[in-house]
């Protein structure tokens, strides 16, 4: 059986430790152990974004408007929305829809065209380009995930999603 100490001989330390061992001897009545929790998720979710960001940027697209596409995607053919269901999915503005949606359909990612069903309304629809390069990022994207991962087993993975799941249920809570 593996104590706590011998694990954390295993792990190096990182700079988050340093940080809580700063608070530690100036602050010795704080308990930092959700700073290190949550400096951690900081970081990682930093250095992940940057990573994915750059391989995204290999198929001329930012993470927002993989975002869009990813979206489009997962809805299934015929791969259609309206600005507003893409909107409330992505917690995004009208007006910063609006910028994402021209600039992809300027690229001849997407197209827009009115909804037969309602004269003032929209729908938005993923092209055969679009569809093609969302493929091959999300791909990409999950390639870099899966290194990141590789040092851990698929059952550390799985406790990782379930520990991250019950943290994000609890930090949406008003």
């Amino acid at each position: 059986m593996t104590t706590k100490a011998t694990k954390a001989t295993q792990t190096p330390k990182d700079p988050v430790d340093a940080i809580t061992a700063q608070w530690a001897e100036v602050r010795p009545d704080l308990d930092t152990a959700p700073m290190a929790v949550f400096g951690r998720v900081y970081r990682i979710a930093r250095a992940m974004g940057d990573r994915i960001e750059k391989a995204y940027g290999r198929f001329g697209i930012s993470r927002g408007e993989f975002d869009v596409l990813a979206t489009l995607r997962r809805s299934g053919e015929p791969y259609t929305l309206s600005p507003r269901q893409l909107s409330a999915t992505l917690m995004l503005t009208t007006g910063g829809m609006t910028g994402r949606l021209d600039k992809l359909e300027r690229a001849g990612l997407l197209s827009r065209s009115p909804d037969p069903h309602d004269r003032r309304g929209l729908r938005v629809t993923l092209s055969e380009r679009g569809l093609a390069i969302v493929d091959e990022a999300v791909a990409a994207g999950l390639e870099i995930q899966h290194e990141a991962l590789a040092g851990l087993g698929d059952e550390q993975v799985e406790q990782l999603q379930g520990l991250l799941r019950q943290l994000l249920a609890g930090s949406t809570r008003p």
